[in-house]
């Protein structure tokens, strides 16, 4: 393997949040790589988004604060409220773990990402992935080929570059969810509804928009017609053919063979009960970035195993989360709703979610004094253009 973090070759499937990270601290941790993206044009579609601590952290690192103080807003707290109306909850994590917690829509997420990132080589659907010895074969639907010392999955749930590890495919959670921006006024806080086999997320982004997102049981009213008047409101303003069905994936044993890695949703799919798909993504990048740099071009199957060996026990424990969350969310009114909710008053007076929001996915690696130094990024790297089609300007 070479010595040189310039001779190493990377090439990162997937221009979305994950991979536009990946390529981000990569570049600032000395490492250029290559982005291939399917798409046509690189335009990141959904709607409103939210950025805990323990990823705007991480973001700052790789120069987005400014972007950030434009694109999104900072809600003063997150408010967990019965399906009734009543607070039971509420905390403000973005005062409490040292870095801001944004919501902001995905689209300004996605931009200053690809600022960070450098030039995309779009038309590039990868169909099928071959690892040799000494490198690995990238095959594309328009026939050419590319090789790289290492490549980074972040396609997202139906990854091609995860069938190089494992022939699984994406299962039903049993559970749909139901989202849209509505032009409403709106508190600035993150409220939570929850109720008998549903919950209702609401929170406002910039341009005096609102994020709703209802997620439902298989036995869940979609009209929410018993819900109080507020919340159906909300739901009755989403378009109806937005609703869909939520997938995720069986944990894998691994994430990486000796040239081959997987991060964000690619490696492991949340569904949107903790809010941490995006933070969990960038946290990958970072790691992965921070492992590299750590260990060096001459050692990146050793630097693929410590960001596992620091990942896959994060990501087991938001698992464990989001299955509890699947639970706790959706309970009908009676006792144990009533311990639920218990609960959560008791972890609203403590810092119980420093796990969670106070995590630092570099100092993990690297340590705290390392870890937020910057390295210069590859001279002229965010100055060379880039046609859709692929060829450099």
């Amino acid at each position: 393997m070479r010595s040189s973090t310039t001779e190493l070759s990377i090439a990162v499937v997937g221009a979305g949040i994950a991979g536009l990270s990946v390529a981000a601290f990569l570049a600032r941790a000395g490492y250029p790589c290559t982005v291939y993206e399917q798409a046509v044009e690189l335009t990141e579609v959904g709607a409103g988004i939210q950025v805990s601590p323990n990823g705007s952290v991480l973001l700052h690192r790789i120069g987005l604060a400014g972007h950030l103080a434009d694109a999104a807003l900072r809600p003063e707290a997150i408010e967990q409220r019965s399906w009734h109306g009543g607070l039971v909850a509420r905390t403000a994590p973005g005062t409490t773990y040292g870095a801001p917690y944004y919501t902001l829509h995905r689209a300004r997420l996605h931009a200053g990402l690809l600022g960070a990132a450098g030039p995309v080589l779009m038309r590039k659907r990868c169909t099928g992935i071959r690892e040799h010895r000494d490198r690995v074969e990238l095959r594309f639907a328009d026939s050419s080929t590319a090789d790289a010392d290492l490549v980074v999955g972040a396609d997202g749930l139906h990854s091609s570059v995860r069938r190089a590890l494992v022939a699984d495919e994406p299962r039903d959670s049993g559970l749909t969810v139901h989202r849209g921006l509505i032009a409403v006024p709106a508190e600035p806080t993150v409220t939570v509804w929850y109720g008998p086999g549903a919950h209702v997320v609401r929170y406002p982004i910039p341009g005096g928009l609102v994020n709703v997102v209802a997620v439902l049981g298989a036995d869940a009213d979609p009209t929410f017609a018993a819900w109080p008047a507020p919340v159906r409101a909300l739901v009755a303003r989403l378009d109806p053919t937005t609703r869909a069905p939520l997938y995720d994936r069986p944990p894998l044993a691994r994430w990486h063979t000796d040239r081959i890695v997987l991060v964000g949703d690619a490696a492991h799919p949340l569904l949107p009960l903790g809010a941490q798909g995006a933070s969990q993504a960038i946290e990958d990048a970072a790691a992965l970035a921070a492992c590299l740099r750590r260990w060096g071009a001459g050692e990146v199957p050793r630097a693929l195993r410590r960001y596992e060996r620091v990942r896959m026990p994060r990501l087991a424990q938001l698992a464990t989360m989001v299955r509890d969350n699947t639970a706790n969310h959706h309970l009908p009114d009676g006792t144990a709703q009533r311990m639920r909710d218990a609960a959560w008053r008791r972890a609203a007076a403590s810092p119980t979610r420093s796990w969670l929001h106070g995590y630092d996915a570099e100092r993990v690696v690297l340590g705290p004094a390392t870890a937020t130094t910057t390295t210069s990024p590859i001279p002229g790297r965010r100055q060379e253009s880039q046609h859709r089609d692929g060829r450099r300007g």
